[in-house]
């Protein structure tokens, strides 16, 4: 299916809370927690740290949180205080514009040493504070992406490498002749070039793509070196990477399909008993009331639950078609069909905490099962692992699943290359 056994599983954790934790009134003022828990990732030979990014702040909790630090200027912190482990920021096509974005990664990626990657999202949220009255539609949404990675790689790969030197006294030399305009001019981008910043260490910085959409499926099976995805089973993990690879073959890619990244949710526990109590208190900790709108979000964000019953399914007349979802379809897609299922308003609330990731509770030998059984089978390149930074779950996850990963040797035991792209083992660029 994926790509085979000439690499090992990458691993990455989610930075967001690595990042937010430099707010912690706990462990001091600033980044200083951050800079611990990245020296940690990278002391266990955690492939990359990466980063979500939330474009407002909601009163419900749900669609944004006042904890969350721009990316691209925490990570570049956090490449000061790091040498190998690479740096993912996401981003927004639908907001930002293409031209200062590829300037802002090719800076992380020199400062980082070469170990820059961008996650090109087309965002469900924030259209309030961009200076739009509503969200656009999916089909504009991904249209706009698509010039804008376009637009990326264009500036990227215009510049020779050779154009900037360093002259005998120390000083640098520009060869103009070796910058070269993109002259792109699209439906949503006119960008001349050339780009302003010299040759990133890795020409290009590694694109993932995130979008479970048909359209985000398809942006992702052309452009993205790292496609991440939330497939909550096998069976479906397997469907779409089939569908992925079917998709790179039309575009030519049959020999360097994208990598396949799934975010990986669970609940570690040192027996069968600590996991079924931690289970259960994880249970007795949700708000169910909340739970209601967190369900309506994942449906698309347009439905009221308000007054249906927490042990009954929904109403055939609440679940939304596809067709009506202009947010989050991939996400709206997982939970339609655990609602046409028949599970009730309380199990979707419970399967909403994990906001439709593939999510497993287990001792760290039953996790490393879940997670080879996908490797395995070709469906699985990259992991997102969470748990650093919990003060429950960290010791489980680097004394517990990490070494049982090693021993099954599916992991890396120290990194590979030089800079992230070949960290994570890419084709080169042609």
């Amino acid at each position: 299916m994926s790509q085979t056994y000439r690499r090992k599983l990458k691993t990455l954790v989610g930075a967001s809370s690595v990042i937010s934790a430099a707010n912690d009134s706990q462990t001091g003022v600033g980044i200083t927690r951050a800079i611990e828990l990245a020296k940690i990732a990278e002391r266990e030979k955690i492939t990359g740290l990466f980063t979500a990014d939330l474009l407002q702040a909601d009163a419900a909790g749900l669609a944004g949180t006042t904890g969350t630090q721009d990316p691209l200027i925490a990570l570049a912190a956090l490449s000061q205080v790091t040498s190998h482990i690479g740096l993912i920021a996401t981003v927004s096509t639908s907001w930002l514009h293409p031209y200062n974005l590829a300037r802002q990664v090719g800076t992380l990626d020199h400062i980082s040493g070469g170990r820059a990657g961008w996650n090109a999202v087309t965002s469900s949220v924030g259209e309030e504070n961009f200076g739009e009255s509503q969200l656009p539609p999916p089909q504009e949404r991904y249209a706009r992406a698509t010039e804008f990675i376009e637009v990326m790689n264009a500036l990227y790969d215009a510049n020779e490498r050779a154009a900037v030197q360093r002259t005998a006294s120390g000083g640098i030399r520009l060869d103009h002749s070796k910058l070269h305009p993109i002259h792109y001019r699209g439906d949503y981008f006119q960008v001349a070039g050339p780009l302003n910043v010299p040759p990133p260490p890795q020409r290009r910085p590694v694109q993932f793509q995130a979008g479970q959409s048909d359209a985000g499926v398809t942006l992702g099976a052309r452009y993205a070196e790292v496609i991440y995805t939330s497939q909550p089973t096998f069976d479906a993990a397997q469907t779409f990477v089939a569908d992925v690879q079917q998709r790179a073959r039309r575009f030519g890619r049959e020999h360097n399909p994208p990598l396949i990244m799934n975010s990986f949710h669970a609940i570690i526990g040192d027996s069968d008993a600590d996991v079924a109590r931690r289970l259960r208190d994880k249970h007795e900790r949700i708000n169910y009331e909340q739970g209601r709108l967190r369900v309506a979000d994942m449906l698309g964000g347009e439905v009221d639950l308000r007054d249906v019953p927490l042990d009954q399914p929904l109403p055939a007349a609440l679940i939304p078609e596809l067709a009506q979802v202009h947010r989050r379809q991939g996400r709206a897609a997982i939970f339609r069909g655990y609602a046409l299922e028949g599970l009730t308003l309380r199990e979707l609330i419970i399967k909403a905490e994990e906001t439709g990731h593939w999510f497993v509770a287990g001792t760290p030998e039953t996790l490393a099962d879940a997670i080879e059984q996908r490797y395995r089978a070709g469906v699985l390149d990259v992991i997102s692992l969470h748990g650093l930074g919990q003060p429950d779950q960290q010791d489980l996850l680097l004394n517990g699943l990490l070494p049982e990963l090693r021993r099954r040797q599916l992991i890396d035991n120290d990194y590979v290359g030089n800079d992230f792209r070949s960290s994570l083992e890419l084709a080169p660029l042609t």
